[in-house]
């Protein structure tokens, strides 16, 4: 099993803490949504996090890769503001 270095980083008041709510509120908008992690890519030091989102007011399905779940959240709410769906986050 490959180790991670600073595996468990705490930020404050990071994305990651309301990514539940960000989830939770694009069902509630029709939006099919998932947030999953990839061993695979994780183990190959690749970007292993990935936020894909299709369904509701979306015109396409969007998705959005990042090395850390803060990282692919930042970067699929500024997909989602660009498909018209601002999170209110």
């Amino acid at each position: 099993m490959a180790t991670r270095k600073h595996r468990w980083p705490k930020t404050q008041d990071g994305i990651e803490d309301a990514a539940l709510h960000i989830l939770e509120w694009l069902a509630e908008q029709g939006v099919n949504a998932t947030l999953r992690v990839d061993a695979d890519r994780l183990a190959e030091d690749r970007p292993a996090w990935t936020f894909a989102a299709s369904g509701g007011p979306l015109p396409h399905g969007i998705r959005a890769d990042g090395a850390t779940p803060d990282q692919c959240l930042s970067m699929a709410l500024a997909e989602l503001r660009t498909a018209g769906i601002n999170v209110p986050y």
